[in-house]
Order: structure tokens, then C-alpha cells, then sequence
């Protein structure tokens, strides 16, 4: 996470100095006097968000206290894994939901009817994914 720090940090510095070259740019090449606002506010902005998402991403790892995976040289890529959670290896149940959403979304596309003829397919298959660890060979 230091690293993404001090990234927002440089890119905030680019923006600061792209502002500065804009405005010097903008008024040698125009003909009438002054600076062109809508660009100027347009860089100078993307600076100040840049600098507000590395005082956040600053103070969030000040106050995490630990070091992140990414941040060390000895870490190992395994390191930086989350839990994804548990996934049903051989479930068909997402599929047919998947396909009675499209359906569902088809219809409201094309013609409503169609969503009424996918509606009981997709609460039959939401039910079925939901409920699929408790009866069957998988009951727990």
C-alpha cells in the first residue's frame, strides 16, 4: 500500500506541474489576454483528487500498522491470497440462473412477456443454488 502512496503522491505532483505548464501554455498561445478556465479547472482538480486518495490511502496505512504482502521484497505471491469463499464444484444451479436472467432481462428488452415465462425458471434455480447443500447426497 506504500507504494500506491507515494504513486498518488507523484501523480498529484504531475498534475500540480501539468497545471502550471497549461496555464503558461495557454496564455502565450492565445491571441487575447488570460488563461483557458475549463482546462486549467479540469487539471487542477485531477490534482486535488489524486492528492485526497493519497492522504486517504496515507492514513489508512498508518493506521493498519502492518506491513501489506506487496510492500515486502521477501514476500511470496501466495501472501497476498484472500479467501474467496466456497464455490460448488459440479453445480449446475448457477447456470440455469444465469440463463433465466437473461431471459428475464431479455424480456424486458423485447416484449415483458417473456419475462413472465423466465420468472418461475429464475426463482426455481435461486432456490435450488440456495438450498443446494441440504438434501442430496451434499446434506450437511
Amino acid at each position: 500500500m506504500r507504494a500506491n502512496v507515494i504513486l498518488f503522491w507523484v501523480l498529484t505532483g504531475f498534475f500540480a506541474l501539468s497545471a502550471a505548464v497549461y496555464i503558461f501554455w495557454t496564455a502565450i498561445d492565445q491571441n487575447e489576454p488570460g488563461v483557458e478556465w475549463v482546462g486549467l479547472v479540469a487539471i487542477s482538480l485531477s490534482g486535488v483528487l489524486s492528492a485526497f486518495i493519497a492522504f486517504y490511502l496515507g492514513r489508512v496505512h498508518k493506521e493498519q500498522g502492518g506491513e501489506l504482502p506487496e510492500d515486502r521484497l521477501d514476500a511470496n505471491i501466495d501472501d497476498g491470497d484472500a479467501e474467496l469463499g466456497f464455490f460448488s464444484p459440479w453445480s449446475w444451479w448457477p447456470i440455469m440462473l444465469a440463463g433465466s436472467a437473461a431471459l428475464v432481462f431479455l424480456g424486458l428488452a423485447v416484449g415483458f412477456w417473456i419475462s413472465f415465462l423466465a420468472l418461475g425458471p429464475a426463482l426455481i434455480s435461486l432456490v435450488g443454488w440456495v438450498y443446494e447443500y441440504y438434501r442430496g447426497n451434499f446434506a450437511r
